[in-house]
């Protein structure tokens, strides 16, 4: 008897010291599980950061689009705001604000900037009221019933006529087009609706845009200073 009551006592014990163990390992695991989601979603926060900066960073010929001096950088966005007003008839001040969305959605989705700009040149003249007879809005064009996930994304049905989120949002699908495609010209056309146009009309027109604002930025580029004549 003495022993089955010693039995009991030591299985209870065994089954508390059990328990606490059980329940602190949980605890420990808990605890873990909490320091993983907050800093691995910060290190992949980081990660998604330092790609998209990457992205934005557009080169041509292996030469960065602006120069690395904030100074001369802004000398060129002036100089294509100037551009973009005198040939869209829109104030300058407000082309440097579409200049600087441009720039910032070409950072966030890793387009060229110029070709967002161009985009909305050709699409909408820089009217950011503007609609189409689809129902295409905004500065973008974007028609909404085609894409209600992005703009859901970006705020609700307000936001289509938001210039900078639908500067944003036109980007995006932009860059699902091209992705889907696997070229600029090709996306370009589906993004248009002008798939089956063989001749890529639409395209041209925005690459021709985007050559004329690369050009536009290229004139105030300092001129090499030429070598010292030799004594």
């Amino acid at each position: 008897m003495n022993t089955s009551i010693w039995i009991q006592q030591a299985v209870f014990r065994y089954s508390r010291a059990f328990s606490v163990v059980h329940n602190g390992l949980a605890l420990v695991g808990l605890v873990a599980l909490a320091i993983s989601l907050v800093y691995g979603g910060r290190l992949a926060n980081e990660a998604m950061d330092a790609r998209a900066k990457a992205n934005g960073q557009i080169r041509y010929a292996g030469s960065p689009l602006t120069d690395s001096s904030p100074e001369l950088e802004n000398q060129q966005h002036r100089a294509l705001a100037g551009s973009l007003s005198r040939r869209y008839r829109v104030a300058a001040d407000a082309a440097e604000n579409l200049i600087g969305a441009a720039f910032e959605a070409s950072r966030q989705v890793g387009l060229d900037p110029l070709l967002i700009l161009a985009v909305m040149a050709v699409e909408s003249r820089f009217n950011p009221i503007a609609e189409s007879e689809f129902g295409a809005k905004g500065l973008m064009q974007v028609i909404p019933k085609h894409h209600q996930d992005k703009i859901e994304e970006a705020g609700g049905a307000h936001a289509v006529l938001d210039p900078m989120s639908n500067i944003l949002i036109g980007a995006r699908i932009l860059k699902q087009y091209i992705r889907q495609t696997g070229s600029v010209e090709t996306g370009l056309q589906v993004y248009n609706g002008a798939l089956a146009d063989t001749s890529n009309q639409y395209a041209l027109k925005v690459i021709a845009e985007q050559e004329r604002m690369r050009q536009a930025m290229r004139a105030n580029r300092p001129l090499a200073r030429a070598p010292a004549p030799a004594v």
